[in-house]
C-alpha cells in the first residue's frame, strides 16, 4: 500500500509540473506559485506515506490539486483520474498487505 501511495503522489506531482508549464501563459503569478508549492507539497507526502497519518495528508493533496482546476480547467478530469488513482491505490494496497499477511502466516515455523 505505501509503495502504490508514494508512486502515485510521485506521478501527480509530475503531473501537477506539467499543468502549471500549461497554465504559465494565462495565469496569475499567484496561481502559478500555487501548483508549484501543491507540486512540491505532493512530493514530500510521498515520503510521508511510511509514517501513520501520511495516507491523510495525501487525501487531503488530493483536495489541494483538484483546486489548481480552478488555474487550469482541463485539470478537473486530470485530478478526477489522478484521485481514482490514489484510492485504487489504497484498496489493491490494502488486499495486498491482507494477502501478504495471511501467507506469512501460514508458513510453517522453522524449528
Amino acid at each position: 500500500m505505501k509503495i502504490l501511495g508514494a508512486s502515485v503522489l510521485i506521478a501527480e506531482s509530475m503531473t501537477m509540473g506539467f499543468a502549471i508549464l500549461l497554465a504559465m501563459k494565462d495565469a496569475s503569478n499567484a496561481a502559478i506559485i500555487y501548483g508549484c508549492v501543491v507540486s512540491f507539497l505532493l512530493f514530500v507526502t510521498a515520503g510521508l506515506v511510511r509514517r501513520p497519518g501520511g495516507f491523510v495528508i495525501g487525501s487531503l493533496m488530493q483536495v489541494a490539486m483538484i483546486g489548481f482546476g480552478f488555474v487550469e480547467p482541463s485539470f478537473f478530469i486530470i485530478g478526477v483520474v489522478l484521485i481514482a488513482l490514489w484510492v485504487a491505490a489504497i484498496v489493491v494496497g490494502r488486499k495486498g498487505e491482507a494477502a501478504r499477511a495471511a501467507l506469512l502466516a501460514a508458513e510453517p515455523k522453522k524449528p
